[in-house]
């Protein structure tokens, strides 16, 4: 590769190493060891959550908002049927919400034990797994802190799931018990007839008498446990009980359901060192940038090991974080009260790109509504900024872009966009006018994590610097034309270390297929990735674009759109194809 400045902290970025006696590249700065724990001596969560305790003692952990009165309204909803454009009456719901209320950093310590201590109580033990299927709040943290204290697998579903996938995700690791919302206890209902396994049913919220009568019905062995009994069953017993329970680094923490694109959803063993590794990798590569005066909001699924990771690696940091709805994110999404963004005004964001797209659209469309003056000011001032004009960048910051950032709060200063590749156009403009938007790359089967860019590194269409608890290795696909030893080395991108799974939950059909794990430790992950002159990694393809056709590798480019009259997914594919040369022809 050519050579280019090094970065002030970063250096070159990425280096070659000889790890067990094969080459391949990690964070420069941290080349001689890969990162194992954020910190000497926490080896799990439940370390993580005393460390967090001791350190930011009485500050604020989690916030949340309560629902005070739910609002009805109808409105004209026009629809084409059969041609002609009709227009329907619809009732539409809107939440007035509290301001939020907190917990503290010991507080989070003291729930997590007494609902530990009322898990064990109800005779649940370490060999028995309790299923999440919950929305993001401070109680699904509360509840996996607790299930992990006494090591206690927990297996993710999420919220959004229909019957069919929770049931697989209760019936595959046989689930002893389910934490829950109220409002998802009628699904709850619908599937406990076919999930034998299922003794316990814990909720939080109103739950109607109606539903949890039906719930009883469907088994007598079935005790339901609001999340505030399940407290002041475990205030009442003895500490000590917690200490033989302690989970150990080599503990399954989780079974994280990831959903492909064909069968039922893999479970992903995920240890609570893989964990502790991918929060101390995270917090190596951007702990300089995150603050314990920074507050965090949380609306992404929990299920998500993105999610997941990110409040973890912010909880030790000491942030506080704020739960939110995505139904309640703005103002116009609420009656008679601010909404979450306004109301918790976030310094740190985490998105998937369909969020940031809409937050572009939407700053694009408000845009659009002012005068002919306004929007030339607007774009004089992005101009200014992304040029970066002396004085007049500054200037085009406080005066005209400053009113685009109060979409979102007005504090946020830095945003972080995962799940999937964001396009350059939407990384470029939000850089701009909102906040310096981060790329990340990863997948559940690597805690999350593979690559993130740094503030210091910001560029556009690459995911970023290797993150220290993993190496990674370019891997040969010759027949589409890509070589890891070239000027430019490409190739599939292969991971390895501590934070990386050690396979999926039940299925060694899976676990032995060298494809996907090779003997020597390697997660082929499918993507083709390409090392660039400043150590930073791209991806560039995918092994399933590749088709064997009689005539040679053919390379096919999907573009996706969403009917936005239909919930079906169209696309249309570009073909390329590729000579021995690896030119497209």
């Amino acid at each position: 590769m050519s050579k280019v400045k090094p970065n002030a902290y970063f250096g070159v970025g990425s280096v070659e190493v000889d790890s067990k006696g094969e080459k391949c590249r990690r964070l420069a700065v941290t080349k001689d060891s890969l990162i194992t724990q954020p910190q000497e001596g926490l080896e799990t969560t439940t370390d993580l959550v005393d460390f967090a305790a001791r350190t930011h003692g009485a500050k604020n952990a989690f916030g949340w908002r309560e629902i005070t009165q739910v609002h009805r309204e109808e409105k004209d909803v026009k629809k084409i049927v059969g041609g002609e454009e009709k227009t329907e009456k619809k009732q539409w719901q809107y939440f007035e919400l509290s301001d939020y209320k907190y917990i503290s950093f010991v507080e989070v310590q003291t729930r997590v034990s007494e609902l530990a201590r009322g898990l064990v109580t109800c005779g649940i033990t370490s060999d028995n797994i309790f299923n999440m299927y919950a929305s993001t709040s401070a109680n699904w943290q509360l509840m996996s802190h607790a299930c992990a204290s006494v090591s206690i697998t927990i297996a993710t579903a999420y919220d959004t799931l229909g019957e069919s996938g929770l049931t697989h995700s209760l019936n595959e690791p046989e689930c002893v018990g389910i934490f829950t919302n109220a409002d998802l206890l009628p699904t709850v209902s619908r599937v406990l007839a076919n999930t034998p396994s299922v003794r316990f049913v814990v909720y939080d919220g109103e739950a109607e008498d109606s539903i949890l009568t039906n719930i009883r019905a469907v088994r007598e062995s079935i005790q339901i446990i609001h999340i505030d009994h399940l407290h002041e069953t475990g205030k009442a017993q003895d500490m000590e009980t917690l200490k033989s329970r302690r989970p150990t680094g080599d503990t399954t923490l989780c079974i994280m359901y990831t959903s492909g694109s064909t069968g039922a959803p893999k479970g992903v063993v995920i240890s609570h060192s893989n964990v502790v590794a991918a929060v101390g990798g995270v917090q190596t590569l951007l702990g300089k940038h995150l603050k314990a005066d920074d507050s965090f909001l949380a609306y992404l699924p929990l299920a998500h090991i993105l999610e997941y990771v990110v409040e973890l690696t912010l909880f030790f940091v000491g942030m506080t974080t704020g739960f939110a709805r995505a139904k309640t994110l703005t103002d116009a999404s609420v009656r008679k009260c601010k909404g979450d963004l306004a109301a918790f005004r976030p310094s740190i964001m985490v998105g998937v790109p369909a969020v940031w797209e809409m937050i572009r659209k939407g700053i694009l469309s408000k845009i659009g509504e002012g005068s002919v003056v306004a929007q030339s000011v607007f774009r004089g001032a992005y101009k200014a900024k992304k040029a970066k004009v002396p004085g007049l960048a500054q200037l085009a910051d406080i005066i005209v872009l400053r009113k685009v950032k109060a979409a979102t709060g007005g504090r946020l200063r830095l945003a972080l966009s995962g799940g999937a590749a964001l396009s350059r156009e939407t990384q470029e403009f939000l850089s701009v006018a909102l906040v310096p938007m981060l790329q990340g790359y990863g997948m559940t089967e690597s805690c999350g994590m593979c690559a993130i860019t740094p503030p210091e590194m910001l560029e556009y269409g690459c995911v970023g610097l290797p993150v220290p608890c993993i190496e990674i290795k370019l891997l040969d696909v010759m027949e589409a034309g890509y070589s890891a030893s070239g000027d430019r080395p490409q190739g599939e991108v292969c991971i390895r270390g501590p934070s990386i799974t050690k396979g999926y939950y039940k299925r060694d059909d899976l676990n032995n297929d060298e494809t996907i794990f090779t003997k020597d430790g390697w997660l082929r992950t499918g993507d083709i990735g390409q090392w660039n002159s400043d150590g930073t990694l791209s991806l560039i393809d995918r092994i399933k674009n590749l088709v064997k056709l009689a005539g040679g590798e053919v390379r096919i480019s999907l573009s996706f759109i969403l009917c936005p009259h239909s919930n079906r997914l169209f696309y249309w594919c570009a073909v390329h194809r590729t000579g021995a040369s690896g030119v497209d022809l």
